[in-house]
C-alpha cells in the first residue's frame, strides 16, 4: 500500500467501479473536555456507513481511512478482521456484491495541525472547540470514505457532544436529544467539503429572502459564529450585510437559487486557509475577527473571501471537477466572480485595482518559479495536489479568464456559467465541458483559446516600441511580446493571444493622464497599434492599461524616465497599481536595481491613495531591501526606508488608516537606536504621535522589533503576554520569543519546529516567524546545514501541512550566498528520488534564491 498517498490512477479506476448512494456518519465528540494522558493521542469515536453499487468489472476496492485504530469493520454483514484488512490508511474490501453495505466503527485523532477534526484549548478561559478541514483529502482522519472528488454522494450526520455544546454541519439540525445532534441529509456533495463545527461558540444570526419571479420566495438563514472571546469584536453585521449583497449578486447573475439551504459561516482558531467552501457552513480563519484598528484594505479582503466562497457554492460544489487535474475550475472561476462581485455588489469599488497590484503579483511570482504548470494541471496524486493552491491555480487562472470576458463577451461567459450549472448539477466535470458551453454560448473557438491560456504555463511580456517623428507625432506605436523577459524567465512556448488596451499619458499641470486609449488583440511577436499613429507624442505609454489581460508590462525608456519623476502623479488608481506592479516586476527580474525601487517607494509611496496598493508597496519595499539590495547597502537602506517610513507617519492625518500603514511599515523597517528608542516610547507612553491609537495589535507589532534587537527581552514579553493573554495573544509571544538575538532562543525554536510535533499549526507558523529575522544573518547561519540534513525526516514523519511549512519557512534564504545555492543544489542531486512534491519546495526556494542573488548583482552595479 503506498501510505496516505492516493494517485490520479487508483481514484479513476475506483470511480470505474463503483458509485455511492449515501453515507451515515456518528461521531461521539464527548471525548474533547474529557480528561486525557497526554502521552497517548487524544480521540473520539467514528462510525461510517457506506452505502455503494458496483458498477463496473471487478470484486474488491478498498475504502480510505486515517486512524490510529479500527475497532470493526463488516461489509454486507460480514466482519472483517480490522488487522487484515486495515494497513493505517486504507481499508481492503473484497467479495463486493452489486449493492454493498460497508461499516467502519474507528477511533479517529483530534489533529494540532489543522487537518481533520481540529481541537482547540483556549488559553482565556479553558473552553474547547472543534472544526473541520478536510481539503483535499483529510475527511479520511474523521471518518472511513471513498476520498476522491467524483464519488459524491449524500451525507447524514449525528454527532453526540458536551450538552453545552452547540454543533453546525452542512444541512439543518433535523433534531436534537440532549448532546446528541441529527442533521437533515445533505445534497450530493463531495467528501472533502463536508463539515462540522462544534463547542460553546458565539453565534449570530440573520434570514436572507429573495422573490424568485415564479411565485415562490427563497429563504435561506444566516449565521455566523465565532469564539466566545472575540464575541466583543465580532462585527457580524457587517458580515450579514457582504453575505446578502453576494447573494444578490449570484442569483442575479447565475440564474440557480442556492441549493444548499442554510448559510452559516463560522470564524475559527488555528486555521491553515483563508477559508473552505464547505456548503451551507463555510469556515474561515478568525483572523478575519479584527481585534483592534484596520484599514480598508482588512474589511475588502475579508469581504473578497467571503465572496470567493460563496462563488464555491456553485463552482466546486455543486458542480465539482473530477479530480485535481481540474482543480482551477472551481478555483480561478471563485477568484474571478469573487473580485467581480466585490467591484459590483458591494461598497469595494476599488476591487480590481487592489487584483491588479496584489492578487496578480502572487500569480506571476508562481508563473516563474520551475515549478510552473499550466492552469489546468497534470495532478498524479494527492501530495501534487496540496501543492497546487497556488498563485497560478488562484490568481492566474482568474487573470485569464477575465481576459476571456473581454475577449467572449460578459453576457456570454454569465450564459455559459448558467448552462453549465444547469447541464451538470451535483454532477462532476472536465475541462472540456467547460468549453464547451462557451462555445455555445460565444460562438468562439474555445479549444484555441484554452490551448494558448489554460494548457501553457508562463507569464508573456509585452514592450511598447514608439518611434515619432520631427513634429513629436506618433509615427509607429508596436506591442513587442516576449522581448525583455529578463533573465531566468519563464517564457511560455509561443505567443498568446492577448486583448489590451494601450493608453498613452501626457502631463496636464502637475496630473500625469491618459489622452488616448486603443484596444488592440496582440497576437504574435510584434503587434502594431495603427489608431494611435499620428497622436502626439506620450510622456508615456501604458501597454495592458486598465488591466485588461495577465502579462508583465516593460516600458519604453522615455516612459520610464517618466515614472522615475512623476509615479506619484499618475492620477487613475488602477493604471498606478499596473504601474507599481511593472517596476516590481523589474526589479525581480533584475532589471531595476532595488535600491531604484526603494527610491521610488521614498518619493511617491507617501502620495498612493490606495490603502491596499501602499501596503502591498511597502510590503514589496522590504522585499527588496531583505533579498535584492546589495549587502554593502542595506544598512543604508534600511536607514533610508525607516527615515521615510518616520517621516510618513507624521505627516500622515491624524488617525487614519494611512497612519496606521505607516507606522506598521516603520516598526517593519526599524532598525537605529532612535528609531528603537521612539518604539519603546510608544509602547510606554513615553512618546506619543498624534491620533496614533497604539491599541493591542499595534502593540505586538511594536514589540517584535524591539525583541529581534536585543532591546526587550523575555520579561517585557511576559509583560505583554499579561495585558493579553488570549489565543492570539499567545501567538504573538511565541513569535516575539523565537526572535530574541540569542544563539539559545534559535536553537530552541529549531528543536520546537523541527525535532518535536508539539507545538500547534499556529504556533509553528509563529516561531517559524520568529525564527527568521533579516537582523540575525550570521546567527541563523549554522541551520543552513541542518535544514538539509533534517527535511527529507520531517517530510516523512510530519503532516503534508506541517511538512510544508517547515520546508518552506525555515529555507535559509538569508544566507543569500552562492555557498547556499551550492548546498540546495547538493541536496537536489543527492536525493533524485525524494517526494517529488518535497522536491518542488526546495526547487521553488532555489529559484527564489538564484533570483536573489541575480537582483543583488544588479544592485551592486548601480552603486
Amino acid at each position: 500500500m503506498p501510505g496516505e498517498n492516493l494517485s490520479r490512477d487508483e481514484a479513476r479506476a475506483r470511480a470505474e467501479l463503483l458509485s455511492v448512494d449515501g453515507y451515515e456518519v456518528f461521531l461521539d465528540l464527548r471525548s474533547a473536555t474529557a480528561e486525557s494522558e497526554e502521552a497517548r493521542p487524544r480521540t473520539f469515536r467514528s462510525v461510517t456507513t457506506i452505502r455503494f453499487r458496483r458498477t463496473g468489472e471487478g470484486d474488491s476496492t478498498f475504502a480510505d481511512l486515517v486512524a490510529p485504530s479500527v475497532n470493526a469493520v463488516t461489509l454486507n454483514g460480514r466482519a472483517l478482521d480490522p488487522a487484515e484488512v486495515f494497513d493505517g490508511s486504507r481499508i481492503a474490501l473484497s467479495g463486493l456484491r452489486e449493492e454493498n453495505v460497508l461499516v467502519v466503527d474507528a477511533q479517529c485523532a483530534y489533529s494540532r495541525t489543522g487537518e481533520g477534526m481540529h481541537r482547540f484549548v483556549d488559553p482565556e478561559d479553558g473552553e474547547v472547540y472543534l472544526y473541520t478541514q478536510y481539503e483535499p483529502a483529510d475527511a479520511r482522519r474523521v471518518f472511513a470514505d471513498f476520498e476522491q472528488p467524483d464519488l459524491k454522494a449524500p451525507f447524514r450526520f449525528e454527532v453526540a457532544a458536551p450538552e453545552e455544546w452547540t454543533v453546525w454541519s452542512n444541512a439543518a439540525v433535523e433534531s436534537r436529544e440532549g448532546g446528541t445532534w441529527l442533521f437533515a441529509e445533505t445534497k450530493p456533495i463531495s467528501t472533502y467539503i463536508t463539515a462540522v463545527v462544534a463547542g460553546p461558540y458565539h453565534h449570530e444570526s440573520d434570514l436572507y429572502t429573495r422573490d424568485l419571479g415564479d411565485g415562490r420566495t427563497l429563504e435561506i438563514p444566516l449565521g455566523a459564529m465565532c469564539r466566545k472571546g472575540l464575541a466583543k469584536h465580532f462585527d457580524a453585521d457587517d458580515i450579514f450585510l457582504v453575505t446578502k449583497q453576494g447573494l444578490d449578486f449570484f442569483h442575479d447573475n447565475f440564474d440557480y437559487p442556492y441549493p444548499f439551504g442554510k448559510y452559516d459561516q463560522a470564524f475559527v482558531p488555528e486555521y491553515n486557509l483563508g477559508a473552505m467552501e464547505n456548503p451551507g457552513c463555510v469556515t474561515f480563519r478568525e483572523e478575519f475577527v479584527f481585534r483592534g484598528k484596520v484599514t480598508q484594505a482588512s474589511f475588502e479582503r475579508r469581504a473578497n473571501v467571503i465572496l470567493h466562497e460563496m462563488a464555491h457554492m456553485w463552482f466546486g460544489d455543486l458542480v465539482t471537477m473530477q479530480w485535481w487535474d481540474d482543480l482551477w475550475l472551481k478555483e480561478s472561476f471563485a477568484d474571478f466572480m469573487g473580485a467581480l462581485a466585490l467591484v459590483e455588489a458591494t461598497r469595494f469599488r476599488g476591487g480590481w485595482v487592489t487584483f491588479a497590484n496584489n492578487r496578480k503579483a502572487w500569480a506571476y511570482r508562481a508563473d516563474q518559479l520551475p515549478s510552473t504548470h499550466p492552469v489546468t494541471a497534470d495532478i498524479h496524486d494527492l501530495e501534487d495536489a496540496k501543492l497546487n493552491f497556488d498563485g497560478i491555480t488562484y490568481a492566474k487562472g482568474a487573470s485569464v479568464l477575465k481576459q476571456l470576458v473581454a475577449y467572449a463577451g460578459p453576457e456570454a461567459f454569465m450564459e455559459g456559467a448558467r448552462r453549465y450549472f444547469k447541464r451538470h448539477a451535483y454532477g462532476s466535470t472536465r475541462l472540456d465541458d467547460l468549453l464547451a458551453v462557451l462555445e455555445e454560448t460565444s460562438g468562439r473557438d474555445m479549444r484555441a483559446w484554452s490551448r494558448s491560456w489554460l494548457e501553457t504555463s508562463g507569464v508573456n511580456t509585452l514592450t511598447p516600441q514608439l518611434t515619432c517623428d520631427a513634429g513629436d507625432r506618433i509615427t509607429e506605436l508596436a506591442v513587442v511580446q516576449d522581448g525583455g523577459a529578463g533573465p531566468g524567465a519563464a517564457v511560455p512556448s509561443a505567443p498568446r493571444p492577448h486583448r489590451v488596451a494601450v493608453g498613452l499619458y501626457r502631463h496636464e499641470g502637475a496630473d500625469l493622464v491618459r489622452y488616448a486609449r486603443a484596444e488592440v488583440d496582440v497576437t504574435g511577436s510584434r503587434t502594431v497599434v495603427a489608431e494611435l499613429a499620428g497622436r502626439e507624442r506620450p510622456a508615456m505609454v501604458l501597454v495592458n492599461d486598465d488591466d485588461l489581460t495577465y502579462c508583465k508590462v516593460r516600458f519604453d525608456e522615455g516612459s520610464l524616465d517618466t515614472l522615475r519623476g512623476h509615479l506619484g502623479s499618475v492620477v487613475d488608481p488602477l493604471a498606478r497599481a499596473v504601474c507599481w506592479s511593472a517596476l516590481w516586476n523589474l526589479t525581480r527580474d533584475a532589471l531595476m536595481p532595488a535600491r531604484d525601487f526603494a527610491g521610488l517607494v521614498l518619493d511617491f509611496a507617501g502620495r498612493e491613495s490606495d490603502i491596499g496598493v501602499l501596503q502591498t508597496v511597502h510590503a514589496w519595499a522590504r522585499t527588496a531591501l531583505v533579498h535584492y539590495a546589495a549587502p554593502e547597502w542595506r544598512a543604508e537602506g534600511g536607514r533610508r526606508l525607516s527615515e521615510g517610513a518616520l517621516r510618513e507617519l507624521r505627516l500622515a492625518e491624524p488617525g487614519s488608516q494611512h497612519q496606521l500603514t505607516w507606522a506598521r511599515f516603520f516598526a517593519s523597517v526599524a532598525a537605529t537606536e532612535a528609531d528603537l528608542q521612539l518604539l519603546q516610547g510608544l509602547l510606554d507612553g513615553t512618546a506619543k504621535i498624534d491620533g496614533l491609537e497604539v491599541d493591542q495589535e499595534l502593540r505586538w507589532a511594536f514589540l517584535e522589533p524591539l525583541a529581534s534587537h536585543g532591546v526587550a527581552g523575555e520579561p517585557a514579553i511576559g509583560a505583554e503576554l499579561a495585558r493579553d493573554d488570549t489565543a492570539s495573544g499567545r501567538r504573538h509571544q511565541v513569535r516575539c520569543l523565537a526572535a530574541r538575538p540569542s544563539a539559545a532562543v534559535k536553537d530552541q525554536a529549531w528543536a520546537q519546529v523541527v525535532e518535536s510535533d508539539a507545538l500547534s499549526n499556529a504556533l509553528v507558523e509563529a516561531t517559524i516567524s520568529g525564527f527568521t529575522q533579516a537582523s540575525q544573518r550570521q546567527l541563523l547561519a549554522p541551520y543552513a546545514e541542518k535544514y538539509f540534513a533534517a527535511i527529507e525526516r520531517v517530510w516523512t514523519e510530519r503532516s503534508i501541512q506541517i511538512g510544508m511549512d517547515v520546508v518552506r519557512g525555515m529555507f535559509p534564504a538569508l544566507q543569500d550566498d552562492a555557498g547556499t545555492l551550492r548546498a540546495t543544489d547538493a541536496w537536489l542531486g543527492s536525493h533524485p528520488d525524494a517526494p517529488g512534491a518535497l522536491r518542488r519546495l526546495v526547487l521553488e526556494s532555489r529559484d527564489d534564491l538564484a533570483r536573489a542573488l541575480r537582483a543583488q548583482s544588479c544592485d551592486a552595479a548601480a552603486g
